[in-house]
């Protein structure tokens, strides 16, 4: 009897690595958007979903799954079959900041998954409500110094680096804001048009065509340096907010057991999917990205490095979450 544990144990590469040689077979591969249709996440995922449909001959399905800065999404992949057929659009908010935001998190950013890759860096833009009348930063600190009605700013959940954003900005400038939390980046740019709430910090994707269409108006980048695609645009430091930087960042996870040589095929398809031109194009002139296309393993040490940084601002910041 005492051999069986030994042979069930030298089976086990053996049948991880024929179920890595029968991947992908006729079944669809689900790649998990944690966050609503429409967003910055949103578009990474559907871009790279198609790129990697197209290299391996397979359906790749984007379902949508918002809630918790992610933290929805990323526990069902979490708990999904380690075969394969199910990835993570992971984010800074996944992988780094809800692990100090959420008292009860329901996996664990490091124990719960495998890494694929790191797809890049995103900025941050500072956006309010274009009938409030403001050209600056220093003429919205002013309003909100005088004006507790305007005292307001939205995110796309609690968590999200533009809700640690919003909570840096008000330690920054003395001022208590009231954070207004959303299931996505789309309904809480909406609500700021709308004029419900008076500002938020979110990435370029969604900002754009409000702001083209004359709803929002665009007062800073949160970067230490400007960027290429809104050049014009100062940075929070340059707008006199001291010490004022923060992005996010774009990654690919696997459910923890996934075999290796499925992540690394993974990760060669990603990898060469960003390489591409129609795609840097996209994630650069659109997005204002800086495209990585890491290893696993750089993904690995990336992530272990981010979340006692972000414990860290956290703390400092005061956001915490149920």
């Amino acid at each position: 009897m005492r051999c069986i544990p030994l042979l069930l144990a030298l089976l086990s590469p053996v049948a991880a690595w024929a179920q890595a040689v029968e991947w992908p077979g006729a079944k669809s591969i689900v790649y998990i958007v944690p966050f609503t249709p429409g967003g910055t996440v949103d578009t990474i995922g559907r871009t790279l979903a198609q790129k990697l449909g197209e290299s391996l001959h397979q359906t790749v399905v984007v379902e949508n799954k918002p809630g918790q800065a992610g933290g929805i999404g990323a526990a069902y992949v979490a708990r999904a079959a380690a075969d394969g057929y199910t990835l993570l659009g992971g984010t800074i908010s996944t992988h780094a900041i809800n692990a100090s935001m959420y008292k009860k998190l329901p996996y664990d950013p490091m124990k719960d998954f495998e890494p694929v890759t790191l797809i890049g860096h995103l900025p941050n833009v500072l956006v309010v409500n274009s009938q409030l009348g403001l050209n600056s930063v220093a003429e919205l600190v002013a309003l909100l110094k005088r004006d507790e009605s305007k005292r307001n700013f939205a995110s796309p959940g609690a968590g999200t680096t533009n809700h640690m954003a919003g909570q840096m900005f008000a330690n920054s400038i003395g001022v208590k804001l009231t954070h207004v939390p959303y299931k996505g980046s789309v309904p809480a740019f909406n609500d700021v048009a709308a004029g419900q709430v008076s500002l938020l910090f979110d990435q370029v994707t969604a900002a754009l065509p409000l702001v083209r269409s004359g709803k929002l108006k665009l007062l800073a980048v949160t970067t230490g340096q400007r960027i290429a695609l809104l050049p014009e645009l100062p940075t929070m430091i340059e707008s006199g907010i001291a010490d004022f930087e923060i992005s996010s960042w774009q990654a690919v996870y696997a459910p923890k057991g996934t075999p290796e040589a499925i992540v690394q095929r993974l990760n060669a398809e990603i990898v060469k999917a960003l390489r591409q031109p129609d795609v840097q194009a996209r994630f650069t002139n659109q997005l204002a990205m800086e495209i990585v296309g890491s290893t696993p393993q750089e993904l690995r040490e990336h992530t272990a490095k981010e979340i006692p940084r972000w414990a860290e601002l956290v703390k400092k910041s005061g956001a915490m979450a149920d």
